[in-house]
């Protein structure tokens, strides 16, 4: 029983500081407290999220937690710590004209990747590996560059559940979003990671050429039929150094077949992260792969990328159900693992 209140202590407080869906974070404060969230489990949300989120936690998003948690608390004739009566007044004063709040889009979230120290028990007592990101909240902006996209945690998870695959090698990731891979790289000791802003339409076959990565990981980047031509370019180029220019799919910076969708803002806006050795150089290497991880959300989309890495006589293996990450993210209820793929890329 106790290490059970331990997990949901863990997943509770975790919930909060990935700012998941507040309905979610609800459920882990019921659980903690048995079905119900009891006055001791309200000092602890107290002592161990809210308290230390003032001035750093989005607002409105911390305003409609504390709304939510009143009316639970009322809803079951409990009584309401005085604290969060004083706090949720605070911020319907200084919220409350909205047209305030509109332009601040962007908010500081903190993802715990929980590691059990016995994997074999479900309830162990885990160590936590927390990276903040700033992150946008308006996906109207269609901001592919500024929000974790499920594919992305996911190759974080494939890159924290087998280290070995990756450490001190070097990396190259096309489309690098708000740099969570790339930080994950760096924790399991891949070569020094920078970022580069490298458009695919416009990378030369030079540059990508003295690049020579090990191995390119790309996290949801399989949703624009107009960067397709593009990505596979690049693709191409980093997995097979023996081609010459001839040899590869030509596409020029301003056009390609195909009609957008998703959440695309543009092929250019996609930065890399590139993993070098510590003199910024990488040696040459005899067989490159490529690991993609994504959501399939267009069929026709994903049936113009393969036939674009067929064209470019590449390989391409579905490893969705033979090399599963461990799951690291367990109080996400807000990422579904069962909808990700896993493809791995190599030159024929």
């Amino acid at each position: 029983m106790e290490k059970q209140k331990q997990t949901a202590s863990l997943h509770l407080v975790s919930a909060f500081l990935a700012m998941e869906p507040t309905d979610c974070v609800m459920s882990y404060a019921r659980s903690l407290g048995g079905g119900s969230v009891t006055v001791d489990v309200q000092r602890f949300i107290w002592d161990h999220c809210i308290s230390k989120a003032i001035g750093k936690c989005h607002a409105p998003y911390l305003k409609n937690f504390l709304k939510k948690l009143i009316l639970e608390i009322e809803s079951n004739r409990d009584d309401v710590l005085d604290e969060l009566y004083e706090l949720y007044s605070e911020f319907m004063i200084s919220l409350k004209d909205d047209n305030t709040v509109k332009g601040n889009v962007r908010a500081l979230k903190y993802i715990s990747f929980l590691f059990p120290d016995d994997a074999s028990c479900e309830d162990a007592m885990v160590r936590k590996m927390v990276v903040p990101l700033h992150c946008s909240l308006n996906m109207l902006e269609g901001d592919t560059g500024c929000s974790i996209w499920p594919a992305s945690l996911f190759m974080s998870e494939f890159i924290l559940s087998f280290p070995d695959m990756f450490s001190s090698k070097t990396c190259f990731e096309v489309g690098s979003g708000v740099g969570l891979v790339g930080i994950c790289l760096s924790h399991v000791k891949a070569s020094k990671v920078k970022c580069l802003h490298l458009p695919w339409e416009c990378a030369s076959e030079s540059i990508l050429q003295g690049l020579k990565p090990d191995i390119i990981l790309g996290a949801d980047v399989i949703y624009d039929p107009l960067c397709l031509p593009h990505l596979v370019r690049v693709l191409s180029i980093l997995l097979d150094k023996t081609k010459s220019s001839s040899q590869l799919p030509r596409v020029g910076c301003d056009g390609a077949i195909g009609s957008s969708h998703g959440h695309s803002d543009g092929c250019g806006s996609r930065d890399v992260v590139a993993a070098c050795d510590s003199a910024g150089n990488a040696g040459p290497i005899e067989h490159p792969m490529a690991y993609i991880s994504s959501v399939i959300r267009n069929a026709n989309t994903f049936d113009h990328f393969l036939a674009l890495v067929n064209e470019a006589n590449l390989a391409i293996t579905d490893l969705t159900g033979t090399l599963q990450p461990a799951s690291l993210l367990p109080y996400m209820q807000s990422y579904d693992r069962s909808s990700m793929r896993l493809f791995k890329l190599s030159s024929k």
